[in-house]
């Protein structure tokens, strides 16, 4: 009874069946801020079997307008710390563990072989693909956004099937860089693009990832949507060597 209350209007959509798989499945965040705080929100409240929340910073001020789960009060605490709490509440039924580490490989390389789906929720290349190479080697789907003023992007990244973000995106930022750290952003801009990403995920989980091998663009200036179709790179460096399935 207490199943058919808490998911009782997911379920008509996905189906009992749809929900056991959403139970079973795994899931790692890496970066709770602006993307990773609302994709764990839905997660959680999903009703996924495990949530692995991974992110080393602590609440700022300017990232409350746009970090669901953190209030003032949360101020330099530890994200992961606050995040998991807030999300152990909204859902007791899943199983929360906050990592608050710096991005390292042998970190990705733990985290990663430990669940079913990697969302990169991240603000920085340089960890991106780290997550991306554990994912690859590891070949678990990963789910990556970006977004920045009021632009952003969406891909889904299934080993030895589509590019990964190093076939993508190349070794170097070749998409506009934030300066030490600091990436202007329009809130709202933020809650589309992760509601995408959040998506992803549990299409994913059910086995149907509508992003794998695209590259959804995301122009809410102009309300615009925009699919690019991708094509895999068999030298690419990391995903390069993985067989497909």
């Amino acid at each position: 009874m207490r199943l058919l209350d808490r998911y009782s209007r997911q379920i008509p959509v996905i189906g009992e069946e749809g929900q056991e798989r959403l139970r079973k499945t795994s899931v790692a965040v890496f970066g709770v801020g602006g993307l990773g705080t609302l994709v764990a929100r839905y997660v959680a409240g999903g009703g996924f079997k495990r949530l692995v929340l991974v992110d080393f910073d602590t609440v700022a001020l300017s990232d409350i307008h746009r970090q669901i789960l953190y209030t003032t009060d949360d101020v330099g605490r530890p994200k992961a710390e606050v995040a998991a709490r807030v999300l152990s509440a909204v859902n007791p039924e899943v199983e929360v563990v906050p990592i608050a580490e710096a991005i390292s490989p042998d970190l990705a390389e733990r985290v990663v072989g430990e669940v079913d789906v990697v969302v990169d929720a991240l603000d920085n290349w340089a960890s991106r693909h780290v997550v991306n190479a554990a994912a690859v080697r590891r070949r678990r789907p990963l789910i990556h956004g970006a977004v920045q003023e009021w632009y952003g992007h969406v891909t889904t990244v299934i080993p030895g099937e589509t590019p990964c973000l190093e076939d993508l995106f190349g070794r170097f930022k070749t998409l506009p860089a934030c300066a030490a750290g600091f990436c202007p952003v329009l809130g709202p801009a933020v809650g589309v693009v992760s509601s995408i990403m959040a998506l992803e995920v549990f299409r994913t989980a059910l086995g149907s990832p509508a992003l794998a091998g695209k590259l959804l663009v995301v122009d809410l200036r102009h309300m615009a949507f925009d699919t690019i179709e991708l094509q895999r790179n068999p030298d690419c460096p990391v995903c390069g060597a993985v067989a497909d399935k």
